[in-house]
């Protein structure tokens, strides 16, 4: 399986293809689409489309992994960040990948083990797990590539558990998987929500 990892981003969406066989995982190429501010709108989003589109014909990949977005902590670049994810993902689309959303924090516990791991962290394990022998950059093609190794591992477990499990136990699967993203979710926007009340105090404080 040839897995497309996507970290989207108005100025920067990391990309990284990751190629499964049995239990390795390993890197096929990855790297970043970057785009300048002072560049029109429509110019930017298709940049990203025209070089998602060129990477999906080199390298074939048959499942997309995507980050999801939450519009907790900075309302204005979440919607650049949105308009930069929908344009990789109608390049995807258009390729009939198959497609796969997830939090930071469920990307991070699948990698690192935790969800409340730092980039450094990040990094370290995607080269661990990938056996490069150096560290991914930048930091947006880093975080694709987690990405792209998140989507393999649960595509393994799903594979693995369908082969194993009678179907009463894939609902359980199923519900539990749903109840985790929605627990994340949560999590992720509470921590969003403290974030933006610690500095609206902070700002008072020093008014």
């Amino acid at each position: 399986m040839v897995v497309l990892g996507i970290d989207p981003g108005l100025a920067n969406t990391g990309w990284g293809i990751v190629e499964t066989r049995a239990t390795l995982c390993r890197a096929r190429a990855y790297g970043c689409v970057t785009t300048a501010a002072s560049e029109p709108l429509d110019q930017r989003l298709g940049r990203i489309f025209d070089e998602l589109t060129e990477v999906i014909e080199t390298y074939h990949p048959t499942q997309l992994a995507i980050e999801k977005i939450f519009f907790g902590e900075n309302t204005r670049s979440a919607i650049a960040t949105a308009q930069a994810r929908g344009a990789a993902i109608v390049a995807c689309s258009q390729a009939g990948l198959g497609m796969g959303e997830y939090t930071p924090m469920q990307i991070k516990q699948a990698v690192v083990g935790t969800g409340a791991a730092d980039k450094h962290q990040v990094t370290y394990m995607v080269r661990a797990v990938l056996a490069l022998d150096h560290d991914p950059k930048p930091d947006h093609a880093a975080d694709a590539l987690a990405a792209a190794v998140c989507h393999a591992n649960l595509c393994r477990t799903v594979d693995q558990g369908r082969r194993a499990a009678s179907w009463e136990d894939l609902v359980k699967i199923e519900d539990a998987r749903k109840r985790q993203e929605r627990a994340h979710e949560r999590a992720y926007t509470q921590a969003a929500r403290d974030a933006r009340k610690g500095r609206a105090q902070t700002t008072q404080m020093g008014a």
